[in-house]
């Protein structure tokens, strides 16, 4: 069962390919892989503790006060997100500060808390917080990656704002001139997970049954709700 939710949570279930949530911070950050993986780890850590904390706790939260109790759990969170960053990575957090201030307020982890980790013991909540992380930042890292290469020509620029001196020689010169400068701006965002969005969902299109289907959409229904009912 373990594995099944981690696979879900980051494949079948992908909050980004499957699901459509958190589209704002991954079209805004993702111009390049440095910025993404701050985001993705950020986002990761901060669903990892949510997902922990909420199933722990699901037993003595009130059901009328559920969603203002995720919330504020998922805020504890995304604030340790920020004193670190801004700590050990204050450059890059300079970049993407907008973006990791409203991690509490992303989609995919609101949904991930409503739709799992508030009706599952404790073990579960990891491995699908796990799952869905991975998911995103797969979802994250091929878009930043993509954009770099086709705006920059380069890959793994500036990684030395995430791990310091040790990724100062990471960067990889492909092109002398981008390709396609567009890519790093909103509309290149736009168009190039659109073809990436439209790319898996026709490869996994195959492999997916009726069943899994069935599953990914009932999940994203209820993910949705939670949403629709955090902003009436």
């Amino acid at each position: 069962m373990s594995n099944n939710d981690f696979s879900r949570g980051a494949i079948e279930n992908n909050p980004a390919w499957a699901q459509l949530l958190g589209l704002c911070p991954l079209l805004a950050v993702s111009n390049s892989i440095a910025n993404a993986l701050g985001l993705a780890l950020a986002s990761g850590f901060v669903l990892l503790g949510a997902n922990t904390s909420i199933s722990l706790l699901r037993k003595i939260i009130p059901d009328v006060a559920r969603l203002p109790c995720f919330v504020l759990i998922i805020a504890t969170f995304t604030t340790v997100a920020v004193m670190v960053l801004e700590a050990y990575a204050f450059d890059l957090y300079t970049r993407i500060a907008l973006f990791i201030q409203i991690i509490v307020t992303n989609c995919m982890i609101l949904g991930r808390a409503e739709a799992f980790a508030s009706r599952q013991p404790v073990g579960r909540a990891i491995v699908d917080a796990l799952g869905t992380a991975t998911g995103f930042a797969i979802a994250l890292l091929a878009l930043g990656a993509v954009r770099e290469l086709l705006g920059n020509g380069t890959l793994f620029n500036d990684m030395e704002l995430l791990v310091g001196s040790l990724g100062a020689d990471w960067q990889l010169t492909i092109f002398t001139s981008a390709p396609l400068p567009l890519a790093v701006y909103p509309p290149g965002a736009f168009l190039l997970a659109g073809l990436l969005f439209a790319a898996v969902k026709a490869l996994t299109a195959t492999q997916s049954g009726p069943t899994a289907k069935k599953e990914v959409e009932k999940e994203t229904g209820t993910a949705n709700d939670a949403v629709r009912r955090a902003n009436p």
